[in-house]
């Protein structure tokens, strides 16, 4: 029968060392060999896998080739963005921040886990467009951005009421966040308002390498983001910090800054918890008209962006020293 060994060397050298276990699995010539696809696009897969089979072939001896493809599940650093309660603009928060770490070169992908009320289709100029599924699971849908993002919004009809129980909620999450992302490394993970099942879905099974909280500086909003801290703390979630949206509306006529919703609430509230304190966004019209029409305020030169990147390279800091330590 045939040498082995010079058959894995000719693998090996062909496949830059993915490939190990040959063996003849009978006396007929038929060749096992395992390749390892990891790290490699889905589209390079099957050309390697080709390519192999046919050199191995060509040898003397080998009359079929049967190569079992391997790779390892990527470890996806997850990101959560959440707050206590709703209408604090942690969806723009989540949109631009992506946006804002794409530009610094993060491979970043984006996930809508809003289930009930999902928005950043409508953020991110990806209404109507549904993503396709590779066997069984699902391939984010690109963008102008650079950041590939999955959403209930783009799954349901327009204006269409979600109406799932906790199970299928959590279902739906488990397909959003276990999809086909590629050269994806970290993921933003827009997580619903409050402390309920599909938050506490996502620390259980997807457990988040941190946590970003937003809040506008008033108090109530700032009771309810106290309770998305202890909730993360209580799952061993490091909190990476807190941000301020809506600080502070410059009047367009006359520009006096004035504070609807209060000022330095968040920074104070941060400093009491012991959390990082991120920044500021304003409430301002550039903000607002930029996202109603889909293009996050982060993906311009506007200074309406200059605020989430601020956010977005502390963030990047965290994340490097994460990996560093």
């Amino acid at each position: 029968m045939t040498e082995i060994a010079p058959l894995a060397d000719i693998a090996a050298d062909l496949t830059g060392g993915r490939t190990s276990g040959l063996r003849f699995l009978d006396d007929t010539g038929t060749l096992a060999v395992v390749l390892d696809v990891t790290g490699l696009a889905e589209p390079d897969r099957k050309p390697l896998e080709d390519k192999l089979r046919d050199a191995l072939l060509a040898r003397p001896g080998v009359s079929s080739v049967r190569v079992a493809m391997t790779a390892e599940k990527k470890a996806l650093t997850i990101i959560a963005v959440g707050s206590g309660k709703g209408g604090v603009g942690k969806s723009t928060l989540a949109a631009n921040l992506a946006v804002a770490l794409r530009r610094r070169g993060v491979k970043v992908g984006l996930v809508d886990a809003d289930i009930y009320g999902p928005s950043l289709p409508k953020l991110m100029s990806s209404e109507g467009v549904k993503p396709e599924a590779q066997g069984s699971k699902l391939a984010p849908v690109p963008n102008a951005y650079g950041v590939p993002m999955l959403s209930t919004g783009q799954i349901a009809a327009p204006g269409q009421a979600i109406a799932w129980r906790g199970p299928m909620a959590g279902k739906a999450l488990e397909q959003l966040i276990d999809a086909r992302w590629g050269d994806i490394d970290t993921l933003i993970v827009d997580l619903p308002p409050g402390t309920g099942d599909v938050q506490i879905t996502m620390i259980q099974r997807h457990k988040p390498a941190g946590a970003v909280i937003v809040s506008t500086p008033q108090d109530l909003a700032l009771i309810d983001a106290a309770r998305a801290v202890s909730l993360f703390e209580q799952a061993e979630v490091p909190i990476i910090g807190l941000v301020e949206n809506m600080a502070g509306y410059a009047c367009p006529h006359c520009g006096e800054v004035s504070d609807p919703f209060g000022s330095g609430g968040a920074e104070a509230a941060a400093a009491a918890m012991g959390i990082d304190f991120l920044g500021r966004v304003p409430l301002a019209m550039g903000i607002r008209l930029a996202s109603d029409g889909g293009v996050p305020p982060a993906a311009g030169t506007d200074p309406a962006g200059e605020p989430f990147h601020a956010v977005a390279a502390k963030v990047a800091d965290w994340i490097e020293a994460r990996k560093a330590s």
